[in-house]
C-alpha cells in the first residue's frame, strides 16, 4: 500500500491528471440523480475529481472526507472548507446525511471483504432514503487490455479482486442498496508501461506470485518506457431503498 500521505503532491501527475479526472466526474454525475443537493466524494484523495464534482452541478454541495491528512490538505486548497479527515468504515457524519456518495478507485485497494463490506455499510447509513451511491468496481480487471503484458501476467492473475462488480452488487444489496446504473469512463494516460510495472512486481504490489521472473520478462518488452493502451473504468450506481 503506497504512503499516500508521502504521496500527495506527486500523486495527480502520475494517475492521469484532469484528462482522467474530468472523465471520471463527468460520468459519475451522470449516474446522480438530478434532484440530489449533497454529495459526499469518500476517499476523495488530492480532491482532484471531488473539485470536478462541485463545479459540474450547479446547486450541488460537495464534501470530500479521506484518511490521509496529506491528501486532505490538498483537497482542501481546491475546496476550501469541504474536506474533512475521515475513514471510509467508519465516516464522521450521521445518518441520513446525503443524497449521494461517489467512491472512486477506493474499494480495489481494500485488503478483504470486510473492509469492502464496511465502506458499502457505512454508505448505506449516510445515505438519505432514495439517496444513491455510485462507485468504481473492477479496476484492476479494466486494465488487462489483450496488450504484451496482458499475456505475460495472465497466469499470475488472482481473479479475487475486492472491488469484483458482483461481489459489490451483493454487499449492496445487503445493506438496502439495489442497483440503478452503469457508466463507463477512458482512464487517461493509465495505460501499464513495463518498466514502470516491473517496479512495481518486484515490490510485491501487483502480481506476486510472478516475483523477479515475471518482472525480468515484463521489463524485457518492446518499448518498456511507452504506455499500453489505456483501460476503460466501470461504474456502479445503488440507490438505497
Amino acid at each position: 500500500m503506497l504512503d499516500y500521505d508521502k504521496e500527495a503532491d506527486d500523486y495527480d501527475a502520475t494517475r492521469g491528471g484532469e484528462p482522467r479526472a474530468a472523465a471520471a466526474a463527468g460520468s459519475a454525475l451522470g449516474l446522480v440523480p438530478a434532484g440530489a443537493r449533497s454529495l459526499l466524494d469518500v476517499a476523495c484523495g488530492t480532491g482532484i475529481v471531488t473539485r470536478r464534482l462541485a463545479a459540474g452541478r450547479p446547486g450541488l454541495r460537495v464534501t470530500g472526507v479521506d484518511s490521509s491528512a496529506g491528501m486532505a490538505r490538498t483537497a482542501a486548497a481546491r475546496l476550501p472548507g469541504a474536506v474533512v479527515l475521515g475513514d471510509s468504515r467508519r465516516l464522521p457524519f450521521t445518518d441520513g446525511s446525503f443524497d449521494a456518495l461517489t467512491v472512486i478507485w477506493l474499494l480495489h485497494l481494500l485488503a478483504d471483504a470486510e473492509a469492502v463490506v464496511a465502506v458499502v455499510a457505512e454508505a448505506a447509513r449516510v445515505l438519505r432514503p432514495g439517496g444513491v451511491l455510485v462507485t468504481t468496481v473492477d479496476k484492476d480487471a479494466a486494465h488487462h487490455v489483450d496488450s504484451d503484458i496482458d499475456v505475460l501476467a495472465a497466469p499470475y492473475r488472482t481473479g479475487h479482486a475486492t472491488d469484483g462488480a458482483a461481489l459489490v452488487t451483493a454487499y449492496a444489496a445487503a445493506h438496502g442498496l439495489l442497483p440503478s446504473g452503469t457508466a463507463r469512463f477512458p482512464g487517461h494516460g493509465q495505460g501499464r508501461v513495463p518498466r514502470r510495472l516491473a517496479r512495481r512486481i518486484r515490490d510485491g504490489e501487483i502480481y506476486p506470485a510472478g516475483g523477479s521472473e515475471l518482472a525480468d520478462r515484463v521489463e524485457a518488452l518492446p518499448d518498456p518506457d511507452s504506455p499500453r493502451p489505456d483501460p476503460e473504468y466501470t461504474l456502479r450506481a445503488y440507490r438505497r431503498v
